[in-house]
């Protein structure tokens, strides 16, 4: 009987001690949350903030770059300083697309960054037909999409035009028009470069039936780095960093600005880019307004009647959240929790 007893209390520690564990292996075998699958679509190489842009991407872990693709004509030039950036940034995993070919030729302001690269020796995947590469990598996914649209989009236009069904298999974040505030913070909207560049593209990429949200100039206007920001990331020995430095040294010294002092030395330009790389998972710092944008014929993003209903960052919460937190992952240097 004694024997039974003790055999029955012993069951009961062993019991009651895999019950106190269980939440702490629960916990400890809890899965990682799921990256995002995105693909970039992009115009680099014209203004520096796709740069920018780029490297805040590949320092966002919560998303997991199936391909990258150059858009809006100057193909190889364009496709060039995708590949090098991957090669620098120690991401050659990433697929690089050439985008179509348009009118926009020749070359740009981080022209000599490139000059002695050859896109053939890229270490990692090269695909001619950049949106077909963009199709195939929606078309075969298990789960949506996400396509980071930071330029002009004639290759996104094409692509539906292939295959409609991308539609319904990715989801749409674009840095794309001007709502309620213009360049400069111009309380008149513009017709903003990346919808005007390509309008009847731009209207087709607003109608598909996708979900989509935007940053206009309302929220992305308004991004830059100066002061101790702005030192952290330019003095910054961090690889990706230091790219995006070097890049944006040639690409500042290359725009005419009369006697006007080059602002490499103090500040960045005008970082629209990034605000859509943050927005390609979280929308913490932004006010968020469903509004439907219909884009007309001058370029303009109205907010009209009827129109496709979409999500749009149309202010800040916390700008200077924001900005710490490029300069933070930019630089390699982010607050460990």
């Amino acid at each position: 009987m004694k024997t039974l007893l003790r055999y029955s209390v012993s069951l009961a520690l062993v019991a009651g001690a895999l019950f106190l564990s269980a939440p702490r292996a629960a916990v400890e075998a809890a899965p990682k949350a799921k990256k995002i699958p995105v693909i970039l679509d992009t115009d680099i190489g014209d203004d520096i903030d796709d740069t920018w842009a780029l490297g805040l991407l590949l320092r966002s872990p919560e998303m997991d770059v199936k391909l990258v693709v150059s858009d809006d004509g100057k193909p190889l030039y364009r496709s060039k300083i995708l590949a090098r950036f991957l090669q620098v940034a120690g991401r050659t995993d990433i697929p690089v697309g050439v985008g179509m070919p348009t009118a926009k030729q020749g070359e740009g302001g981080q022209a000599a960054w490139v000059r002695d690269y050859n896109l053939n020796r890229y270490p990692g995947k090269v695909y001619a037909d950049g949106v077909q590469a963009l199709i195939d990598t929606i078309m075969s996914s298990r789960e949506p999409i996400t396509v980071l649209a930071i330029g002009p989009v004639p290759n996104l236009a094409e692509a539906l035009r292939r295959e409609p069904r991308i539609a319904d298999r990715a989801r749409f974040v674009g840095m794309h028009g001007s709502v309620r505030v213009g360049y400069g913070g111009s309380k008149t909207p513009h017709a903003e470069y990346n919808v005007k560049q390509d309008v009847p593209s731009a209207q087709k990429v607003f109608v598909a039936p996708w979900e989509m949200t935007i940053t206009p100039l309302d929220t992305c206007g308004v991004i830059d780095l100066q002061g101790e920001r702005y030192r952290r990331v330019k003095e910054s020995t961090d690889p990706i960093a230091a790219a995006i430095t070097e890049n944006y040294r040639l690409w500042s010294a290359s725009q005419n600005r009369g006697n006007q002092p080059d602002p490499f030395e103090t500040r960045s330009s005008t970082l629209f880019d990034t605000v859509a790389i943050y927005l390609g998972y979280t929308t913490d710092l932004l006010k968020m307004e469903q509004l439907p944008i219909a884009v007309n014929n001058d370029g303009m993003t109205l907010i009209q009647p009827g129109a496709k209903p979409m999500q749009v960052a149309t202010e800040w919460k916390d700008l200077d959240a924001f900005r710490d937190l490029m300069v933070q992952r930019l630089t390699n240097k982010e607050k460990r929790r």
